[in-house]
């Protein structure tokens, strides 16, 4: 985290939640553009979660998490790669 300035989360923060929306997303066989439109965002800013280049907010967290019918936990915690959805 940065001191005096903007605080950003992890790097492994950011990686483990892009690699959970887009896991979760293709286990329910959603394109980025059906998320977005489930979420109320663009289809270019799933994108950009996806690729761990955005901070989300708490609230953008939770729309996520009920767009894809998981816990915020869950799009937070590490899953092993064989982790059924």
């Amino acid at each position: 985290m940065k001191q005096g300035g903007l605080r950003k989360p992890s790097d492994a923060l950011m990686r483990m939640l892009a690699a959970n929306v887009r896991g979760f997303r293709h286990a329910k066989r959603l394109s980025q553009e059906e998320l977005a439109e489930r979420c109320g965002l663009h289809r270019t800013y799933i994108g950009s979660v996806e690729r761990g280049e955005r901070n989300v907010t708490l609230s953008t967290l939770e729309t996520l998490a009920l767009a894809l019918d998981v816990s915020i936990i869950e799009l937070l915690s590490k899953r092993d790669i064989n982790d059924e959805v």
